[in-house]
């Protein structure tokens, strides 16, 4: 897939939400007419009107037409989109609204359409309606999923939180939902040199056991990771059978080791948050453990940070025991490079370092026996 890039033609046009209503199909054939026409790749709770709601980041839905334009059905104010057509974006929707926002102008004939959530939503759902053929086209039937699966587990490092920003400070340059995007994050630019559908499941600010400084205690990743909707307390994703990843790259542990502890927290000293952070570590592989099967090859990640090395040795201690338990296919992969340039918003990884750290996991899952 290409880098978004800006093209001479710029076709994208917002309708009103009256002309939304006037596009959608009726509740009663939006199943037929549209979720049986469309790929998605990520967690969503699916509608009777045919529709799906959705909060992680990277959530994307794709599709084939025949013609010279394809509508995107939304309803988001929160959110920002890319829409990409045959491999190329044409546009970035930022908060679209209650719309039909439209690609046309395109050679006649058949088309590849994919739209991808650039940013996260953890207090709010976006709504996906479907795509609308221009005028004389169709909508085909939808592509069919690729047989090689990825998910990836972590925070704002892995949710690509301000990596397309050039400036730590994005107070000027339109904050970090307009300098982020998922779909460029080490994890997705990985799943697609391996040609997979991925998911995305991050939440920046969140840790295994605890947030970053401290923040919102008494909740942690582990809070949200069963949800499709994560600002509704209580939901749980119902895992598809189709859904089976044959690898899991889980990063927690930035937020939990990266600011020192506050007076009154749970934890007195950093080893007694270490020892919390393993216990629920093995916990969460646990859980992991049972919903994919022990074929499923787990990949416990680990950044360097500038203030301890305590996220690291914890990490590796981690899969040792794994190992000693008979667990083979849990690996550690640490990751840390001198080009990397921390340049995102707020000092986190550059579309650049993304691009760095996408090649070195590369390498870490080459050097797995992997059978896809």
């Amino acid at each position: 897939m290409q880098t978004p890039r800006q093209l001479s033609r710029r076709t994208v046009v917002a309708a009103t939400a009256a002309g939304l209503a006037a596009a959608v199909v009726a509740p009663a054939r939006a199943v037929e007419a549209r979720a049986a026409r469309f790929h998605t790749v990520g967690r969503v709770r699916k509608a009777a009107d045919g529709t799906v709601r959705y909060s992680w980041p990277g959530v994307s839905f794709e599709g084939r037409f025949h013609g010279t334009g394809v509508g995107v059905v939304l309803d988001d104010s929160d959110n920002d989109y890319d829409v990409q057509v045959d491999g190329t974006t044409l546009a970035t929707l930022v908060t679209p609204g209650r719309a039909v926002s439209w690609i046309d102008g395109l050679a006649d004939g058949g088309h590849r359409v994919r739209v991808v959530k650039r940013t996260e939503s953890p207090w709010a759902a976006g709504r996906f309606g479907g795509f609308v053929a221009a005028p004389g086209g169709a909508i085909l039937a939808r592509p069919r999923a690729r047989s090689r699966q990825i998910e990836f587990i972590g925070d704002s490092y892995t949710a690509g939180y301000g990596n397309v920003s050039d400036t730590r400070d994005c107070s000027g340059n339109g904050g970090v939902n307009r300098n982020s995007n998922a779909d460029l994050a080490f994890g997705a630019l990985t799943a697609r040199k391996l040609d997979a559908d991925f998911q995305i499941n991050a939440f920046s600010g969140r840790g295994m056991v605890r947030n970053y400084n401290g923040g919102d205690p008494g909740t942690d990743f582990r809070t949200y990771y069963d949800r499709a909707l994560l600002n509704v307390e209580g939901d749980v994703w119902r895992k598809p059978d189709s859904w089976r990843p044959r690898v899991v790259v889980i990063g927690l542990g930035i937020n939990d080791f990266s600011t020192p502890l506050n007076p009154g927290e749970r934890w007195s000293t950093t080893a007694e948050l270490v020892a919390a952070y393993e216990s629920a570590y093995h916990g969460f592989l646990d859980k992991l453990r049972a919903r994919y099967g022990r074929g499923t090859f787990l990949v416990v990640a680990a950044a360097r940070l500038w203030n301890t090395t305590a996220f690291a040795e914890a990490t590796l201690r981690i899969v040792e025991e794994r190992g000693r338990r008979g667990d083979g296919r849990v690996s550690h992969w640490y990751y840390d490079d001198p080009g990397l340039d921390y340049l995102g918003c707020d000092w986190h990884p550059s579309l650049h370092d993304h691009r760095i750290v996408s090649g070195l996991l590369d390498s870490h899952l080459a050097g797995l026996p992997l059978r896809w």
